[in-house]
């Protein structure tokens, strides 16, 4: 079951935040166009398309109003997708965007926003309207065309609209 289209965004539940001094919110992006992608490090369509095509968004979009964040979503191999291993492969994979860790729920395998937002899995795009609006949420392989054109429909959107 997922998120009725047009719904307001769910906020984030984050415990750390990599590539910004501040921690980030859907509140304080609102205005913009907000492009979520949850991965998981050791997920092979997250490493293949998900995080390479999130990274390509933020370089080509920045100066439009979209903001990329990344959301590391560790629902299996706990153990292994620390924090610490995060920010090396952040590192090592030269992602320059925001990347926030979807906070652990004690007793659970599924992080606190992965639940909200009611994730199938990773990779996942979530794309978020400039007044806060839940407009696409979609699970695997997003085509690249496909995201681009429905980032700037929403970006050539009157705010408030």
């Amino acid at each position: 079951m997922s998120i009725p289209p047009d719904a307001t965004a769910p906020d984030w539940q984050v415990s750390q935040w990599f590539n910004t001094p501040i921690a980030l919110d859907l509140a304080a992006l609102r205005g913009k166009v907000v492009v979520v992608h949850a991965f998981q490090m050791l997920c092979p369509g997250c490493v293949s398309h998900g995080i390479p095509q999130a990274e390509r968004i933020h370089r080509i979009f920045s100066n439009e109003g979209v903001a990329v964040i990344g959301l590391h979503t560790v629902f299996e191999h706990h153990a292994a997708m620390q924090p610490v291993s995060l920010q090396a492969f952040l590192h090592e994979y030269r992602i320059t965007h925001p990347v926030g860790v979807d906070l652990p729920v004690p007793g659970q395998p599924i992080p606190a926003t992965m639940q909200r937002y009611r994730m199938q899995g990773t990779p996942t795009l979530i794309l978020i309207d400039r007044a806060g609006r839940l407009r696409l949420q979609h699970f695997g392989r997003l085509d690249d065309l496909v995201a681009g054109a429905e980032i700037m429909r929403l970006a050539a959107e009157a705010p408030g609209s």
